[in-house]
């Protein structure tokens, strides 16, 4: 009887993984949104590049600066141009870290992918475990990390636009940014000690396996 229930138990606890399923279709959803919202900022920055001038991303009125003789609308620089180029890059590695959740979390913890036959299969996914899913998420943290850093710089070439500018937030980015960095650094490290601890373990199980296939003799040839 007490069999009988631990089966029932652990097939439940193990089927209870599809509880998931519906959190990676919530992620293809917001995929869908997401690339409407990289859709809805390169009009933008297509816009402003062939206008020459900025304008508001929610009303589409151009911005204007104020001067001496009254206001002129805000010119479309080629920092600006930057800013939105960085802004698209941002929004693909973020893509990128939401396929990587969906695919490689469904494949590792619901349930395996079909996909041997499929020409376009990611090659990826034959070394995909939760330590390599875990070290690419944070890689991919790091670079988007990376990307708002860079903008921050960007934006210091119009600092001499604005009177007062504060300089602490763009420290605390690169604070940020280097502690990503070493983190998945250390990551990294652990993981590949763990991966030669088991390649170490694998060739000497498969070496004693080839001793005790070699070295038995039977008492026969022992006596000859």
């Amino acid at each position: 009887m007490s069999k009988i229930i631990e089966r029932f138990v652990e097939r439940g606890i193990f089927a209870s993984r599809w509880l998931l399923a519906p959190l990676y279709v919530g992620l293809i959803i917001a995929q869908t949104f997401y690339c409407y919202r990289f859709g809805v900022e390169l009009w933008h920055l297509i816009h402003n590049a062939i206008t020459g001038v900025l304008h508001d991303p929610v009303t589409g009125v151009v911005k204007t600066v104020q001067v001496a003789g009254g206001a002129l609308p805000e010119t479309f620089s080629a920092a600006l141009c930057l800013l939105g180029v960085l802004e698209l890059i941002d929004m693909v590695m973020v893509a990128n870290l939401i396929i990587i959740v969906l695919i490689g979390g469904y494949a590792t913890f619901v349930s395996k992918l079909d996909l041997d036959d499929h020409v376009d299969r990611p090659a990826w996914l034959d070394h995909i475990d939760p330590g390599t899913l875990k070290t690419k998420l944070a890689g991919g943290l790091v670079g988007v990390s990376g990307i708002h850093v860079l903008q921050s710089f960007v934006k210091l070439s119009e600092a001499s636009k604005v009177a007062n500018f504060d300089y602490q937030p763009i420290m605390w980015q690169v604070i940020i940014h280097g502690t990503f960095t070493i983190a998945v650094l250390i990551m990294a490290y652990a993981d590949l000690i763990v991966e030669r601890k088991l390649k170490m373990g694998h060739g000497e199980g498969m070496a004693e396996d080839t001793k005790e296939k070699i070295s038995p003799t039977t008492p026969a040839a022992a006596t000859h």
